[in-house]
C-alpha cells in the first residue's frame, strides 16, 4: 500500500511539473502571437490604405497579410483558451509497426512547441480516438482522409496501449487524475455533469463516451441516423461531429457547405452558440421550413405564406403520399417523353427510340425539362454529324432551324403550384379525401411544411435546371418532429449531400405527423449499405431522481421501445408544489426561482402545456421577475417561459412544469411525449407546480 502511494505521489509530482511546463510554453506562445498579431494588423492596414489609394499591385500582398493576421488571431485564441486547462487526457502506447514508444497529452486545442513539434494533441486528431475508444492492450487507430492501404480503406496503425489517463484540472491547478480502461472516469464524469449548463458544455470534450465518439468520428461520406434518448448528448455529438469533420477533412469540405437544420430559432441559437468553442465558424443554419423553401429557388414567391401544421392532414407527411406523388411525376415524364424518335427524310435517322431510351433511363436524376433541353443538344450534334460531307450548301443551318427547340418546346411552362394542385385532385379522388380546404388554401398562397416538401419533389422531377451543390453536409436535430416526406424530399433533391440526423421518437410531440419509429428512414430513404443507424441509450443530463420520474412517463410515450439508462448521479427529489389558484402558483414559481438563483443556477425555464397558459404565466411572472424573451434574444442565461415544443433540444439547470396532467398521459401517447420532453429538460432540479 505504501509503495502504491509512493508511486502515486511521484506520478502526481511528475504530472504537476508537466502541467507547469506546458502552461509556461502556452504563456510564451500567447505573448508571441500577441506580438505577431499587432505587427500583422499594422501591416494589413498599411497595405489596405495603399490599395485603397490606387496601388492595386499590392492586392495579393494584402490578401496574404490578412490570411497571416487571421492565423495569428486563431493561434492566440487557442493558446489563451488552453492556458487554464492545457490538456484533459494522456495515452501511453507502443507503435507496433515502427517499434516506438509514445506518450501523448490530449487537449481541447492543439498546442505547438514549435512549427514541427506538437506539445498537446488536438482532441480531433486521429491518434486522439485511442483515448476515447481503445481498451488497454493491442489495438489500432485510423488516419481519415489519407492515402489508403490499397483497398480503399484508411491507413491503420497498430498499437499496444499501456496507459489511459484523465485529468481534472481547474484554472491551471491539478485536482486529480484517473487511470482507467474507459475514456472518462465515472467520478470525474459525475463531477462535470453536476456543474451548470455552460460549464458542462465547456468540459464535455474530456468526457465523450465511446458510443458518442463512434458517431462523431463516423466517415463524413455516409448518412447516419441517431436515435438518442433525452439527455444522451445528441446535440453535443452533432456539434462535435461538425468540428471533427472540418478539422480532418478540410480539403474535402468548406465551412459554407455545412448547414444545421432545426425546428425553431431557439434551438438553432442554442446549437450555434456553442460552435465557436469547438473552432467552428461561418456555417449555415436554417429552420426546416427555411431550407425547404430555399431549395425551391424562384418557385417560392415572397407573397407565399407558411403556416403551422394543418389539422387532420397527417396523410401529407407520410411516405405513401410521397410514393403516389412520385408515381404521378413518373407518369407525366413518360407521357412527355413517350416518342422521342427523330427521322429526317433528307439526312436519315437522327435519334432512335433505343438511343433515347438509353439516355433517358441513364439519367434518372434529370428533371423533365432538363431532359428535353439535353435532347435538343443531342439532336443538334446528330444533325451536325449527318450533314458532314454533304455537298448541298446550307443544309446544316437549314436543319438547325427546322429542328430548333424540337424537344424543349414541350418543356413544362407552368409552375410547381399548378402541378401540385393537379396531383392533389388526383390523390383526393384515389383516396376519397375532400381536397377543397387544401386546394383553396394553396390557391391563396398558403402552405405548410409538407406542402413545401411535396412541391420540392415536383420541382426536382419536372423543372430543376441544374443540381443543387450548395450543401455537402447537413445536420438535422430533433428530426422526429417532421414526417417522412420531408426527409424523402431532401434526400431526393440533394443526392450528393451527406446527412447526420439526430432525434428521439419518444419525444415526437407532433404525434400524428412526425416520426414514431425510424422504419421509413432506415428502410425507404437512407437504406444504402453505407448508411448507418446508431442508438444512444444513456442519459447524461438528468439526475437519477429526474430520470426515474421521466422513465415512468417514457413507458407510456414509447411503449417500451427505447428506455433511459441514466448515469449514476443523484440529486434532489422531484419537487411537487401545491397551490389553490393560478395566482398562488405564480407566487410559488417566483419564490422557487429566487431560491434557485441563490444556489447558483443560471438557466431556468417555466414550461407550459398550452399557449394560453404561457400567456398567463408570462404576464404574472413578469410583474415580479425579469424574463428572457427567447424569440428576440435567443437562448441565453436567465428565466424563460416556454411551451413544450419550444423547449425541444434545450436543457436548463432548473425546470418548473406549470400544472401538468399527471394522470391523463397513461392512455394518451401524445400527452405522454409532451410530459416526457418537458421533464427531461432539467439538468439538476425539477419542480411540478400543481
Amino acid at each position: 500500500m505504501a509503495e502504491t502511494n509512493q508511486k502515486k505521489s511521484k506520478e502526481w509530482q511528475a504530472e504537476e511539473r508537466h502541467l507547469k511546463e506546458c502552461r509556461a510554453l502556452i504563456a510564451a506562445n500567447v505573448a508571441e502571437y500577441e506580438r505577431q498579431l499587432e505587427e500583422r494588423r499594422k501591416e494589413t492596414k498599411a497595405l489596405f490604405d495603399e490599395v485603397q489609394s490606387g496601388n492595386v499591385e499590392l492586392y495579393d500582398q494584402l490578401v496574404t497579410s490578412r490570411s497571416l493576421e487571421e492565423h495569428s488571431f486563431n493561434q492566440l485564441h487557442k493558446n489563451t483558451e488552453a492556458y487554464g486547462r492545457p490538456f484533459f487526457g494522456r495515452i501511453d502506447y507502443k507503435n507496433l509497426d515502427e517499434k516506438l514508444f509514445e506518450s501523448i497529452y490530449i487537449g481541447k486545442h492543439g498546442v505547438l512547441r514549435d512549427k514541427t513539434t506538437v506539445e498537446v494533441v488536438d482532441w480531433r486528431a486521429p491518434i486522439a480516438s485511442v483515448y476515447y475508444e481503445n481498451e488497454l492492450g493491442e489495438g489500432f487507430y485510423e488516419i481519415p482522409d489519407s492515402s489508403t492501404d490499397g483497398r480503399g480503406k484508411p491507413l491503420q496503425y497498430r498499437i499496444d496501449l499501456s496507459l489511459k489517463r484523465t485529468f481534472d484540472i481547474e484554472e491551471g491547478v491539478l485536482q486529480g487524475f484517473y487511470d482507467s480502461d474507459v475514456a472518462a472516469n465515472d467520478e470525474l464524469l459525475v463531477k462535470y455533469l453536476s456543474k451548470n449548463r455552460d460549464a458542462v458544455l465547456g468540459d464535455i470534450i474530456a468526457t465523450i463516451q465511446k458510443e458518442q465518439n463512434e458517431i462523431i468520428r463516423e466517415s463524413p461520406f455516409r448518412n447516419i441516423i441517431v436515435q438518442g434518448v433525452a439527455g444522451s448528448g445528441k446535440t453535443t455529438v452533432a456539434m462535435h461531429r461538425i468540428s471533427y469533420i472540418m478539422y480532418n477533412y478540410k480539403e474535402r469540405f468548406t465551412s459554407n457547405e455545412f448547414c444545421i437544420v432545426g425546428g425553431s430559432d431557439i434551438l438553432i441559437d442554442y446549437i450555434t452558440g456553442g460552435l465557436p468553442e469547438l473552432d467552428v465558424y461561418d456555417i449555415k443554419h436554417m429552420r426546416m421550413d427555411e431550407i425547404l423553401t430555399h431549395l425551391l429557388h424562384s418557385e417560392w414567391k415572397k407573397k407565399f405564406k407558411l403556416v403551422s401544421l394543418p389539422v387532420n392532414q397527417a396523410w401529407k407527411s407520410k411516405m405513401l403520399f410521397a410514393k403516389e406523388l412520385e408515381n404521378y411525376m413518373q407518369q407525366l415524364r413518360n407521357r412527355i417523353l413517350a416518342n422521342c424518335v427523330v427521322y429526317d427524310e433528307e439526312i436519315g435517322m437522327l435519334l432512335s427510340q433505343k438511343n433515347n431510351d438509353d439516355f433517358i433511363n441513364g439519367n434518372p436524376k434529370y428533371s423533365i425539362n432538363k431532359l428535353l433541353v439535353t435532347l435538343d443538344e443531342r439532336l443538334r450534334n446528330r444533325i451536325k454529324i449527318q450533314c458532314m460531307g454533304r455537298e448541298e450548301v446550307g443544309i446544316y443551318k437549314r436543319k438547325l432551324v427546322q429542328y430548333k427547340n424540337y424537344f424543349s418546346s414541350y418543356c413544362y411552362k407552368g409552375n410547381v403550384v399548378s402541378l401540385y394542385l393537379n396531383f392533389l385532385e388526383m390523390y383526393g379522388a384515389e383516396y376519397y379525401i375532400d381536397m377543397t380546404p387544401v386546394s383553396e388554401k394553396i390557391q391563396h398562397g398558403i402552405f405548410d411544411v409538407y406542402d413545401v416538401a411535396a412541391m420540392l419533389i415536383i420541382y426536382y422531377r419536372a423543372l430543376q435546371k441544374k443540381p443543387d451543390e450548395e450543401f455537402g453536409q447537413i445536420f438535422i436535430d430533433e428530426a422526429q418532429d417532421f414526417g417522412s416526406i420531408v426527409y424523402y424530399a431532401l434526400r431526393t433533391v440533394l443526392p450528393e449531400c451527406f446527412f447526420t440526423i439526430m432525434g428521439d421518437v419518444s419525444q415526437n410531440v407532433n404525434y400524428e405527423y412526425g416520426m414514431n419509429d425510424w422504419r421509413d428512414m432506415t428502410q425507404k430513404i437512407f437504406h444504402s449499405k453505407e448508411d448507418a443507424f446508431h442508438v444512444l441509450a444513456k442519459s447524461y443530463r438528468n439526475t437519477i431522481e429526474i430520470s426515474d420520474f421521466a422513465g415512468k412517463i417514457l413507458r407510456s410515450a414509447s411503449k417500451g421501445a427505447y428506455q433511459i439508462e441514466p448515469v449514476i448521479r443523484h440529486g434532489e427529489p422531484v419537487h411537487f408544489l401545491e397551490s389553490i389558484s393560478s395566482e398562488e402558483a405564480a407566487g410559488i414559481c417566483v419564490e422557487t426561482i429566487q431560491e434557485m438563483k441563490e444556489k447558483g443556477y443560471e438557466t431556468m425555464a417555466v414550461i407550459c402545456f398550452s399557449d394560453e397558459d404561457k400567456e398567463i404565466v408570462t404576464l404574472r411572472l413578469s410583474r415580479q421577475i425579469t424574463l428572457i424573451d427567447a424569440q428576440n434574444s435567443g437562448f441565453s442565461k436567465g428565466v424563460l417561459v416556454l411551451t413544450v415544443p419550444e423547449t425541444k433540444g434545450l436543457e436548463f439547470d432548473c425546470v418548473l412544469l406549470w400544472k401538468p396532467d399527471l394522470t391523463g398521459y397513461r392512455d394518451n401517447p401524445r400527452l405522454a411525449k409532451l410530459l416526457y420532453v418537458a421533464a427531461t429538460r432539467a439538468l439538476h432540479e425539477l419542480f411540478i407546480v400543481q
